[in-house]
C-alpha cells in the first residue's frame, strides 16, 4: 500500500490525497474486480489506475504534475538506517533533478522494479519509447549522482 502511496504522491504532491487516492484505487479494484485483465499483473493494475486516479485528480485541481518521491526504510540497526537514509536521500535528491518522464520510468522500473511491459502499460507508452527513456534516464541519474559525489569529494 505504501509504494502505491508514494507513486501517486509524486504526481499530486501531497501525501494526504496520496493516500485518500490509493484508497480509492483499492476500492476500485474491489467494485470492478471481474474487469480485472489477468493478462497483467495485479501491481501493473494497481499502477496503472493510481496514476489515473493521480491524474484526474490534477486536472480537476488544474495543477502542475511535479515529482516528489519519499523513500520509507524499515531497519533496526542505527547506523544502518542512518546510512540508507542518506544515501536514498542523495538518490531521492538526483532523481528528481530529472525531469518527470523520466523520474517515473526509473521509479517504476528500477525502484517498483517492474518489468519494461508493464511499465510500458503503465505510462502508456510503447516499449521502444521504454526503452530509450530508461536509457536516457539512467545515464542522466549517472551524471547527476557523480556531479553530487563531485562536491562533496572536491
Amino acid at each position: 500500500m505504501e509504494a502505491i502511496i508514494y507513486f501517486i504522491n509524486r504526481f499530486v504532491r501531497n501525501i494526504d490525497v496520496a493516500e485518500d487516492l490509493a484508497q480509492d484505487v483499492f476500492v476500485y479494484i474491489l467494485i470492478n474486480r471481474k474487469d480485472y485483465d489477468f493478462k497483467y499483473s495485479l501491481k501493473t493494475y494497481l499502477y496503472t489506475i493510481g496514476k489515473c486516479r493521480a491524474l484526474n485528480y490534477l486536472k480537476k485541481e488544474k495543477r502542475i504534475v511535479n515529482l516528489n518521491e519519499d523513500i520509507c526504510i524499515d531497519e533496526n540497526e542505527i547506523e544502518e538506517i542512518v546510512f540508507k537514509k542518506e544515501k536514498n536521500k542523495n538518490l531521492k535528491n538526483a532523481i528528481n533533478k530529472l525531469n518527470n518522464e523520466q523520474s517515473q520510468v526509473i521509479f517504476l522500473v528500477d525502484i517498483e522494479e517492474l518489468s519494461y511491459k508493464e511499465a510500458c502499460k503503465v505510462l502508456g507508452i510503447p516499449m521502444s519509447n521504454l526503452k530509450s527513456l530508461i536509457h536516457r534516464a539512467r545515464k542522466n541519474l549517472k551524471k547527476v549522482l557523480l556531479k553530487e559525489e563531485s562536491k562533496y569529494n572536491g
